[in-house]
């Protein structure tokens, strides 16, 4: 009924709380759609994993832009969030509770999203159980690797995509026009 992908990324945004991991999960199904089916609401959900690693790290600037916009999409995603299985209006007044606390350059503290649907949640629950994770935990803190990911990450595969990119731009420019 839920994409696999959704299914992931609320297991880590509730287990370990790999807030850069549901980005990348989220990120990768969304891209994999035809275009006429990219829904922004993945767009939306994706922005609250953002703005939470931001505020867990500290960048509060990147935290309020982030958190903005997901409440901008989301709020006008009701009905689709609602089919996702989670409360429309108690996620969108905890997002705007968020909000002020980054705002107010508030500590970061782990936050469950509203689900609604029993089936969803006992999925969610044995796919961190069968993946060492404990559903609803708090953020660990002291874990390096979880809270500065993007830049202890192996970045290989993207500087190489960009540079065949480059590449092949560079390469058309270079053509006669005809």
């Amino acid at each position: 009924m839920y994409p696999h992908a959704y299914i992931a990324y609320l297991a880590h945004f509730h287990g370990d709380r790999d807030y850069f991991e549901c980005h990348e999960l989220l990120e990768e199904y969304w891209k994999s759609l035809p275009d006429d089916q990219r829904s922004v609401l993945w767009v939306g959900l994706i922005q609250i994993a953002v703005s939470l690693y931001h505020q867990r790290r500290g960048n509060f600037p990147g935290a309020d832009k982030m958190m903005k916009s997901a409440i901008r999409i989301l709020d006008n995603e009701r009905p689709a969030l609602a089919r996702l299985g989670l409360d429309p209006s108690a996620l969108i007044q905890q997002l705007k509770s968020k909000a002020q606390e980054i705002k107010q350059q508030v500590p970061y503290e782990s936050i469950n999203l509203p689900l609604t649907d029993g089936q969803l949640l006992i999925s969610c629950k044995q796919w961190c159980e069968e993946h060492g994770m404990t559903f609803g935990q708090p953020s660990d803190l002291s874990e390096p690797l979880l809270i500065h990911r993007h830049t202890l990450r192996d970045r290989s595969e993207v500087i190489r995509e960009r540079e065949r990119s480059l590449l092949a731009k560079q390469q058309k420019q270079s053509l006669p026009d005809s």
